[in-house]
């Protein structure tokens, strides 16, 4: 049993999956760190988490009480808006512009495909309603909103029957909230049953579409999420009542469970966020700033480009077809998973995903009623994947996953081992292709970064994904199953801010300074109280800059003193040669946005790094197919067994509860000093 001596040493962090549910806790006094999966219950994700913190408890021997802080990555919000089983949602806005978000940017989702077509608004067309009002650009009140206009609104609401959530969206409310604020104050008082989600709260800055489709999400999960919320939270004081329960947010820090249920469009990215955050502190144990991350699960996989040892940032993002514009660490996500499914269309050729078996009923492997090959059972074909030693509690039947890719290589009029090559590749080429997305398309070169893999399939795809895209090193985490659990044990209280301002960078820059000043004003206040308790409260300010007349802008922290002009000119013009591979020094700039983003360090402890004095024999010599030409007598090692600094060639196969990582023959891998994986393929 682990030391437990004082009552409130543990912290845990508790990633929810398609697949599996991952648990991470931490002894902040000792150092000791605990791992646990088990699977997802889709249709209550708490189901999982209780039943999953009720198994950890009884593993580390200690009890809810120990636990002085609980750290949740959600994908409840994800979910809802990917299936739209949300809300009824009501929209009210400006008199003449109830369809902005059917008309959207105009932008076709696939440009030759005549048949696609953006995704439905989420509030129905008699549900958009509209008010008689008019802020103007700079803030102006145009058209006094009227009391009697009020009054007609709420009768409309009225007749609008099962509404369960309304976001108001009036144009120019980030710069005037005053009738934004007025609307959903009278809707409050009338219709208290009503959830309301008011766009200047949500995000108060430029771009009437981006801002009414993003508090429109908000409004459309609000109901879903906060109930989820409540129920959990309920659930975790009873389980863990010293905890301090917080929810991991998109933009990768943690907001309490309050701020989730009043803005649940921040989670939509919560547990792949919390992989980048993991990355990060795994990266620098091991002295590697550069990092492209590569979380393979059960139903997709998300990759991010780490530079210097922090994630890159994005301020508009698409989730099933809607935009959001809030702060989101840059996560591209592509449906190549363990679970992903393999079949042939009617011309023949063969494609893995975006379908997946998820958790039920999963790979045919898994003996939960999937009739299906999936990238899992591929593996298991090829002998990539040991047979005893899978974790989450599940039990692999190589006879099911053999019948499967059996079925599928007649189909093909192939062997049942090019069937499973195949699938494999396949699943490669999706998942290369997400990372040229965030690294090529964005002006980095991928061979500059090292690959880390985590989820519990990184491992068994990382050399392949590596030499397509001429990566020579990976590094494997120390529990890369549930690096995002372990991420949640690293985060940070985060709040961010953000205000509109045009200002010419070559002109007056006072009120850039006076806008400034009022966000680290707020990031005060938020730090005082949000933050209460925690270390190291500090706010970060950026501006969001571009040349005059261009369309987009590139977000540029600020080094110093933000009215100085040569130092804020010489930072964009970096960011916009990294981008875009140019920059001119002479043409005008901009600024159209200043934010600030408060921090707050939490109590982490240091994670015990302890392994054996020898290396231990393999357990086992398996015949593992790597290509075509035959299979490989392949040791199978148990990464418990491998001491700091050990060297081996391939092939092989490192086995662990949470993770399973294949050293193709090319490669050569050493434990380094954080007891993290080093591979490094030659002939890359």
């Amino acid at each position: 049993m682990l030391d437990t001596r004082q009552r409130f040493d543990w912290i845990v962090g508790v990633d929810v999956g398609g697949t599996f549910t991952d648990f991470a806790a931490r002894n902040i006094a000792t150092g000791a760190l605990v791992v646990h999966k088990r699977p997802s219950t889709p249709h209550d994700p708490s189901e999982a988490i209780l039943q999953g913190f009720q198994e950890l408890q009884a593993k580390i021997g200690i009890t809810g009480e120990a636990v002085g802080r609980f750290a949740h990555g959600t994908t409840v919000a994800t979910n809802a808006l990917l299936q739209r089983k949300g809300a009824r949602v009501g929209v009210v806005t400006t008199r003449g512009f109830r369809d902005l978000l059917e008309i959207g940017r105009q932008v076709r989702p696939a440009i030759y495909d005549l048949q696609a077509d953006a995704p439905a608004p989420l509030a129905s067309r008699r549900a958009r309603l509209e008010i008689t009002e008019r802020i103007g650009p700079e803030g102006e009140e145009i058209t006094p909103l009227d009391d009697a206009d009020l009054d007609a609104l709420i009768e409309e609401i009225g007749q609008q029957g099962d509404l369960q959530s309304l976001a108001v969206c009036l144009l120019f409310s980030f710069k005037n909230p005053a009738h934004e604020q007025r609307v959903a104050a009278a809707i409050r008082r009338a219709r208290p049953d009503l959830f309301v989600s008011v766009s200047s709260e949500v995000q108060p800055e430029f771009r009437e579409y981006e801002r009414f489709s993003t508090a429109t999400i908000n409004a459309f999960l609000q109901p879903e999420v906060s109930r989820y919320m409540d129920r959990l939270q309920a659930a975790v004081a009873e389980a863990a009542p010293n905890a301090r329960f917080g929810i991991f947010q998109s933009s990768g820090g943690l907001m309490s469970v309050e701020k989730a249920a009043q803005f649940p469009v921040r989670t939509a990215l919560s547990g792949p966020a919390a992989g980048a955050v993991g990355a990060v502190a795994s990266g620098r144990a091991s002295g590697i700033g550069n990092i492209i991350t590569l979380d393979i699960g059960g139903t997709s996989t998300d990759v991010c480009l780490i530079r210097d040892g922090r994630t890159e940032i994005a301020h508009v993002r698409e989730i099933a077809g809607f935009r959001i514009r809030l702060p989101m660490v840059d996560i591209h996500t592509v449906g190549a998973g363990g679970g992903s499914i393999a079949s042939v269309g009617t011309d023949g050729l063969m494609k893995v995903g975006p379908e997946s078996a998820g958790a039920v009923p999963g790979p045919a492997c898994y003996s939960k009623g999937g009739t299906e090959p999936t990238v899992t059972d591929a593996n298991v074909y090829l002998g990539r994947l040991p047979l005893s030693l899978a974790g989450g509690g599940l039990k692999i039947d190589p006879e099911k996953a053999r019948k499967v890719i059996e079925e599928i290589a007649g189909k093909l009029g192939v062997s049942p081992v090019r069937a499973a090559l195949g699938i494999a590749g396949i699943a490669t080429s999706n998942m290369t292709r997400a990372i040229r997305a965030v690294s090529t398309e964005r002006g980095h070169d991928p061979r500059d970064f090292a690959l880390m893999p985590f989820g519990g399939a990184g491992g068994l795809h990382a050399a392949d994904v590596a030499e397509a895209l001429g990566i020579n090193r990976i590094l494997v985490p120390r529990a890369p199953g549930i690096l995002c659990a372990d991420g949640l044990l690293e985060a940070e209280l985060q709040e961010n801010f953000v205000t509109t301002l045009r200002q010419r960078l070559d002109g007056d820059l006072a009120p850039l300074a006076a806008a400034a000043e009022t966000l680290k004003a707020a990031a005060a206040d938020w730090l005082a109280t949000e933050a209460e308790g925690a270390e190291d409260g500090r706010t970060q300010i950026s501006l969001d800059m571009r040349y005059v007349g261009q369309n987009y802008e590139l977000a540029v922290e600020v080094p110093g003193d933000i009215t100085a002009r040569d130092t804020l000119k010489a930072a964009f013009l970096s960011e916009h040669m990294r981008a875009y591979g140019h920059a001119d020094a002479e043409a005008p700039i901009e600024i159209v946005n200043v934010r600030a983003k408060a921090l707050a360090s939490l109590v982490q402890g240091a994670s015990e790094i302890t392994g054996p004095a020898e290396l231990a024999a393999p357990i086992e010599v398996a015949k593992v197919w790597f290509d075509d030409t035959g299979a490989v007598d392949t040791p199978i090692y148990d990464r418990t067994g491998l001491p700091e600094a050990t060297v081996l060639k391939g092939p092989m196969i490192v086995t662990q509860l949470d993770s399973t990582t294949l050293v193709p023959p090319n490669a050569t891998l050493t434990v380094d000093a954080a007891f993290n994986l080093i591979l490094e393929l030659g002939n890359v």
